[in-house]
């Protein structure tokens, strides 16, 4: 097994969403996917604590390009004007590994229900990080998190509408196109 060979958190990924296709999220242990990957057991929890924070690997890091995005927006910025400038940042992270993971990933937390949760957890903690830079911006309460909830569901349906598009497509216009969607949709419920 290879040993500090670069790249050994996308290996174990990638080796972990090709097991839970192929076997189950559930029959995958992490010395299958350390081995899959060409690392050592030890080399995986230096990485992840568990099998699960594979699917979340990441969050962390899509947060901050988000909560970066809207703290560097001009001051005289909207709250989705914010959001927008985030949304853009966290967009311009994404490429074509990303691309080639989400069919595969969304199947394997389709077919287990603490994926799904996992997964949902993600969501509401991007929303967190969002709202948390909007209320640093001085964006009152309510708008705050009512801006960031909009900028989750415009990250998610642009991505997906993303995944559909030509393969040299970026993934900044669809979510921009999906939070400007979701400005004239609330709009119309007045």
């Amino acid at each position: 097994m290879a040993r500090w060979e670069p790249g050994a958190r996308e290996r174990l990924v990638l080796a972990a969403v090709d097991l839970f296709t192929e076997q189950g999220y559930d029959a995958t242990t992490v010395t299958q996917i350390a081995e899959r990957a060409g690392v050592t057991k030890s080399t995986f929890f230096r990485h992840f604590s568990d099998k699960r924070e594979l699917l979340s690997a990441g969050q962390q890091t899509l947060s901050q390009l988000l909560t970066e995005g809207i703290a560097e927006a001009p001051a005289a910025a909207t709250p989705l004007e914010a959001v927008a400038a985030g949304l853009e940042r966290a967009s311009g992270a994404m490429g074509p590994m990303n691309r080639e993971l989400a069919p595969r990933l969304a199947a394997a937390i389709a077919a287990n229900a603490e994926l799904q949760e996992r997964d949902a957890l993600k969501s509401v903690g991007m929303a967190a990080a969002m709202t948390e830079a909007l209320l640093a911006r001085g964006v009152p309460n309510p708008t705050a998190h009512l801006a960031a909830e909009l900028g989750i569901l415009a990250f998610k349906c642009g991505y997906a509408n993303w995944l559909d598009a030509s393969q040299d497509a970026e993934l900044a216009p669809y979510t921009l196109a999906a939070l400007r969607d979701l400005r004239t949709a609330s709009q119309s419920l007045t």
